[in-house]
């Protein structure tokens, strides 16, 4: 018996960790439909190496595809377009599930009736060692789980499952966002209130932390997180805190996440000025928010 889920996987400069990601998806205790791959422009052999798990996957149906480099979000819509199944889960391509995964999952989802469901990680950095990403205890933090991850983020993406239509339904992932385009969809999916979600207490998956993931260019992530802050301030404004005290909050954690990826990589001029920014982050995304009432952002997948 398989499940009837698609695993989305964007691909870029993953020709040696491909196939740890799809044999992870390969060990799950109960199989999904079908793995879609899309190699995102990748200049090594990532789309061989992708083709060439095929007989290794245990009759699940892998569809790999290749475009030009677009970043993440546009690898997984693309991927989104060729599902067939009703539900999606994500990997990404250096990363790997534990072989619960999808049954502990699915079993969340159908017994509380979710729309969708997250769970704990481990973080592997690459000298070996490991510590645990406890978002479930984020989600419990606060009277609603909705600011919560409007101010933290704890929605780990490869730890995720939804349904297919609640993706489409918000638009896809945000190509314009070259960071922190997951984030962005999930504020989306769940802002209306009227999508059941919950993250469990369960390590399930591994986080391989690169020096050259996506998270790493600091700059550009502070930029991102700021716009879907500014995006979604509206959403508040009948949460506890409202509008701008959620706002303030969220503008001090991103620019201090900025500072201890700095400092963690000894840039200290630019941890130095990323504290001076801040302040000024504040103002400029409170005179944004004075004429942004409503969260509106563009569409890159619409209902089938």
């Amino acid at each position: 018996m398989s499940l009837d889920v698609s695993v989305i996987i964007p691909a870029y400069r993953a020709e040696a960790s491909i196939q740890r990601a799809l044999s992870s998806v390969a060990a799950q205790t109960v199989l999904p439909r079908e793995i879609i791959v899309v190699d995102d422009g990748s200049p090594d052999g990532t789309f061989a190496a992708a083709n060439a798990c095929r007989a290794n996957l245990g009759g699940i149906d892998l569809k790999v595809f290749r475009q030009g480099n677009a970043g993440a979000g546009a690898a997984r819509n693309r991927a989104l377009r060729e599902a067939s199944s009703e539900f999606v889960a994500f990997l990404d391509a250096d990363d790997e599930w534990l072989p619960e995964k999808l049954e502990r999952s699915f079993k969340n989802m159908e017994s509380n009736g979710l729309g969708l469901v997250a769970h704990n990680y481990l973080a592997v950095q690459a000298d070996g060692a490991t510590n645990n990403a406890d978002c479930a205890l984020k989600y419990r933090e606060g009277r609603d789980p909705i600011v919560t991850l409007y101010r933290k983020g704890y929605l780990a993406t490869a730890t995720l499952i939804t349904r297919r239509e609640l993706v489409f339904k918000a638009g896809g992932f945000d190509e314009n966002l070259r960071n922190a385009q997951d984030f962005d969809l999930w504020l989306s999916i769940l802002a209306s209130g009227q999508v059941r979600f919950e993250v469990f207490d369960e390590i399930l998956m591994r986080y391989h932390v690169t020096t050259d993931s996506i998270t790493s260019n600091t700059r550009r992530r502070v930029q991102c997180c700021m716009k879907i802050a500014v995006r979604f301030a509206p959403i508040l404004k009948n949460r506890p805190g409202g509008v701008y005290r959620n706002l303030w909050v969220r503008t001090l954690i991103v620019h201090a996440e900025g500072f201890q990826a700095y400092r963690g990589r000894g840039e200290m001029l630019a941890a130095a000025a990323i504290v001076l920014r801040c302040a000024f982050s504040i103002a400029a995304t409170t005179l944004k928010c004075l004429f942004n009432s409503r969260t509106t952002r563009p569409v890159f997948l619409t209902p089938q």
